[in-house]
């Protein structure tokens, strides 16, 4: 695997923190402060450009509010999750939709389908969030990442696959709230992607899906299973 410059982060759930090769700084789903997965010494961000959100459940946009007033970077989400940011005092949010491609920084952020309930905490409210969604990244460099956020396997990774060709994929195996291994591996076979990189189990005990399960069961594929706090 050859980022070409590209670093990324786990920051444990499915929260990562990337530098393009141009040195801009990327957050993917803002858990930071609150993760207990997340190591203390990577709970302080000292800078940020942009953050994608790719739903509203608290595990995923926890420290979007915080993090958004601190570092004011752009910030892409759906419509419903952007004007509740807006709201919040957020600034620099750009709405957008499935199937939309933007330029942010110096990345092409594509939002694509995942499938996945949304819905806003709010006080003791719980408001619609719109839907939940992922995103593929394009750097300058070439390289596209899919960041697939909450989701089941849907058939249309096919189509991911198709069209942007990711050779990076994040997916989540934990099971119960999202895939678990088993549907994380015919994923696998609908994305095509070279390196797969398993998020969203271990941060709770119901969530039970192991990157080992996820080899065994897609064995031709590359599962590089990360630590919190593991930089590559």
């Amino acid at each position: 695997m050859n980022l070409k410059g590209i670093k990324l982060t786990w920051l444990g759930h499915a929260t990562f923190r990337i530098q393009t090769p141009g040195g801009k700084i990327i957050l993917i789903d803002p858990w930071v402060m609150n993760n207990p997965m997340c190591p203390e010494n990577e709970k302080t961000l000292k800078r940020l450009d942009v953050m994608l959100c790719t739903h509203a459940h608290g595990d995923h946009i926890g420290d979007a509010v915080e993090i958004g007033k601190k570092h004011s970077p752009t910030v892409v989400a759906i419509p419903e999750l952007a004007g509740w940011l807006e709201k919040k005092g957020l600034q620099n949010v750009i709405s957008m939709n499935k199937g939309g491609t933007v330029k942010v920084a110096d990345i092409k952020v594509t939002m694509v389908h995942a499938d996945h309930s949304c819905g806003i905490q709010d006080g003791d409210q719980i408001l619609y969030g719109g839907e939940a969604v992922g995103f593929v990244i394009e750097f300058d460099n070439g390289v596209k990442i899919y960041h697939a956020g909450d989701t089941n396997v849907f058939g249309d990774m096919k189509i991911i696959h198709d069209l942007y060709a990711p050779e990076i994929a994040m997916i989540p195996i934990g099971d119960h709230y999202t895939m678990s291994p088993r549907e994380a591996a015919y994923a696998c076979n609908l994305l095509q992607a070279q390196t797969v990189i398993p998020m969203h189990f271990g941060t709770f005990p119901v969530l039970t899906g192991r990157p080992s399960e996820l080899q065994k069961l897609a064995p031709n594929v590359k599962v590089l299973e990360m630590k919190p706090g593991d930089t590559i």
